[in-house]
């Protein structure tokens, strides 16, 4: 929507009945979040704008004015009522989740919840038609308020989705009962257990929304819905066969062995409490509605919602340091190989002008075709493809670099070759142009020497793969100027990126911290632990791969390279780099993008033998304690400013157990002075390399 939705009411001339109030602002309204009027048909429009808000959430405040809203509507009685939101980001972004953070009481969530539930269920039983208008977001419990209503109208840019399970929830106003009785309950569920978004065409498609329109024709649709004249086109007999017990017996075993793969019930207990609620209630709605209450809560109150809650709020809070204004539009990216034609298509694909420098014409194609197929998986419209790749350059001879608003360097990790670069590049770019390097591990000091213009240059290091890695730090150096600092950061918020604010030292924050857990899991190796009982050591401690598999997914020649510079620069002891590595790496053995590294790669995934022995059990710690103390270090030395951003950081770069809330919450959890012990207890059985860091004392 490019208008509030009054003025868009407006031009439809709505005229003001028995449902309004006088004239004037906001503060007119008899409610803070709710405005009410009726048009000239004898039907009333109830908008949600969320006072204080840039997006509208469903906050205990806003459903109790609900609750007084349908009084009115109740005692006036109007042919019809439309729901809609006034915000332009959507109709509604889910539950107010700041309500729920540090909750403890399951049975006050349950009595918080079922008053709740008694305004949607309200909603869902007035005698006249009722119809949600939906734009953009429509998530969580913005959707459960959607399905109340008798029908559903979308615009044609709305989103749809359950997303609870990302935060160790699933619904909990209704949702599980009423769309397990609306669309296919297979789907139905697929959706809640997986947290993905459905767009408008294929909502509709599921039946989960009745129409789609464009907005000069919602006033139509909705007098077409109080006529009567309005066709859709429900569930029928297959939804009621699904949902008898046979069928959800069935189904419910084979949606906990994928669940199980994806999401291990002992770390994540959602999905398992969704599937044994439909499964057990499924064909008895109002039970399944009373123990969903149950259910909800009985989650809401564990460790591991409560830490997901935490990581939501740790992506606002990194999300909030990318709310800057800059206004560059072009962006010229040096180097074509993996990650700078990856960067320069995400860039690409966000509206951004970019020319793409390489001296070879072999890398420039294979970008432009990894590009092609990036956007071929991302995007909705072909117009959209199109648009990206034409928007996407490629320069053999750098021209794009003289009218480029920010410049970054993306060339392999040699110090002498990128100075080379940014000597030949900084005669060409603008004086108020940006310089950015995307090193992993170079210290800016060393990079800016003999740049003339040292203040507009910072590190943006990306982190492989571009499209799926949230996580950019932005590296400064002494003399960085902060105006640039902050457009580095506000470019990232431009490309749906997460910047981690970071001074330059080796390796960064996330670098330096993976590396100790990649050099333990090769001195494992050559202490002869087969690969997969490593990488199942950190499965089951709760990350998304294991070591040696990671170790692949980023390149072993990245990995020796880190590995290398680190130990060069920092006084940490580590352990030798082992020959094999090297040979690999001279070999062209080096991971997932060769084929063949640690493991045989075959379609995208690692071979593994299954029948690896059990890992033992102080693996977990041996592989995960030193990179805690390198997080602590790194807070120690200035590195980084806080222990909210190394969480942040190490969770959206290295997918470090998300349920444990990040690695500095974590040895909160377990207990500093625990952490403490079983790293000394480490460096007796192991060696030195495990000494914890003197910071652990300054840890509360």
């Amino acid at each position: 929507m490019t208008q509030k939705v009054w003025d868009v009411l407006d031009e439809r001339n709505l005229e003001l009945g028995p449902l309004s109030w006088p004239e004037g602002d906001n503060a007119a309204s008899p409610w803070r979040h709710w405005k009410l009027k009726s048009d000239a048909d004898g039907v009333a429009w109830l908008v949600l704008d969320k006072q204080g808000a840039g997006a509208n959430t469903l906050s205990e405040g806003v459903i109790s004015e609900l609750d007084d809203v349908l009084n009115t509507v109740e005692r006036e009685t109007p042919k019809g009522l439309v729901i809609r939101s006034g915000k332009k980001s959507g109709f509604i972004a889910g539950a107010d989740i700041g309500e729920f953070r540090g909750t403890t009481s399951a049975a006050d969530v349950e009595t918080r919840l079922g008053r709740a539930h008694n305004v949607i269920d309200r909603l869902d039983r007035l005698k006249l038609p009722t119809i949600a208008v939906i734009h953009g977001y429509c998530l969580g419990g913005g959707l459960e308020m959607a399905l109340a209503c008798d029908y559903r109208i979308a615009i044609d840019d709305a989103s749809l989705g359950f997303p609870e399970v990302l935060l160790g929830l699933h619904p909990g106003l209704g949702g599980t009962v009423r769309l397990t009785r609306l669309i296919n309950p297979l789907q139905a569920m697929t959706a809640m257990l997986t947290g993905k978004t459905i767009r408008t065409r294929q909502a509709k498609a599921l039946g989960l929304i009745d129409a789609v329109t464009q907005e000069r024709h919602v006033g139509a649709a909705v007098k077409s819905v109080v006529a009567g004249q309005f066709k859709t086109a429900r569930a029928g007999l297959s939804v009621a066969l699904l949902n008898s017990a046979p069928a959800r017996k069935l189904l419910a075993a084979r949606m906990r062995s994928e669940a199980e793969k994806k999401a291990p019930a002992k770390d994540y207990p959602a999905p398992g409490a969704l599937i044994d609620l439909w499964e057990s209630q499924g064909g008895d709605p109002p039970a399944m509605q009373k123990a969903e209450v149950a259910s909800f809560a009985r989650l809401l109150v564990t460790p591991t919602a409560q830490n997901l809650i935490r990581v939501f709020f740790l992506r606002d809070k990194l999300k909030g340091m990318a709310g800057g204004d800059w206004k560059g539009q072009r962006i010229h990216v040096i180097g074509a190989g993996a990650m700078g034609g990856d960067i320069a298509a995400w860039c690409a694909w966000h509206g951004f002008t970019v020319s793409l420098a390489d001296m070879k014409g072999e890398p420039l194609a294979g970008a432009i075709k990894r590009a092609a197929d990036l956007f071929k998986k991302i995007a909705h419209k072909s117009t959209d493809i199109r648009d990206a790749l034409d928007r996407l350059i490629p320069d053999l001879k750098g021209d794009g670099a003289a009218t480029a608003d920010l410049i970054i360097e993306a060339v392999p990790e040699n110090l002498a070759l990128k100075q080379k670069v940014y000597a030949g590049i900084e005669a060409k770019m603008r004086p108020d142009a940006i310089l950015a390097t995307n090193t992993s591990s170079i210290p800016l000091e060393e990079l800016c020497k003999g740049l003339k213009r040292p203040e507009r240059f910072l590190g943006l290091h990306f982190f492989n793969p571009v499209s799926r890695m949230q996580l950019v730090e932005v590296v400064s150096h002494p003399g960085v100027a902060p105006d640039v600092l902050a457009a580095g950061q506000a470019f990232l918020g431009r490309i749906d990126r997460l910047p981690a604010p970071v001074k330059s030292a080796p390796g960064f924050l996330v670098n330096r911290a993976l590396t100790p857990y990649l050099m333990e899991a090769f001195v494992m190796l050559d202490e002869g632990v087969k690969r997969e009982t490593i990488d199942r050591a950190a499965e089951d401690f709760g990350m998304p791969m294991g070591p040696i598999e990671l170790a692949d997914q980023v390149g072993l020649d990245i990995c020796l390279h880190v590995a290398e510079v680190l130990r060069q620069e920092l006084p940490r002891p580590m352990p030798a780099t082992p020959k094999w590595l090297s040979d690999k790496v001279e070999k062209g053995e080096l991971g997932r993008k060769t084929g063949k590294g640690m493991y045989d790669w075959k379609d995208g995934k690692a071979v593994k033998d299954s029948g690896a022995p059990k890992p033992s059990p102080d693996m977990a710690d041996r592989l995960i304690l030193p990179m805690l103390d390198v997080c602590v270090t790194c807070l120690r030395e200035g590195v980084v400013a806080d222990e909210e951003t190394i969480d942040g950081a190490m969770i959206f770069a290295t997918g470090f157990a998300p349920f444990r809330g990040g690695p500095m919450h974590y040895a909160h959890s377990r207990g500093v002075a625990d952490i403490v012990l079983a790293l000394t207890q480490l460096a007796t059985k192991y060696g030195e390399r495990f000494q914890p860091d003197s910071g652990w004392d300054r840890i509360k």
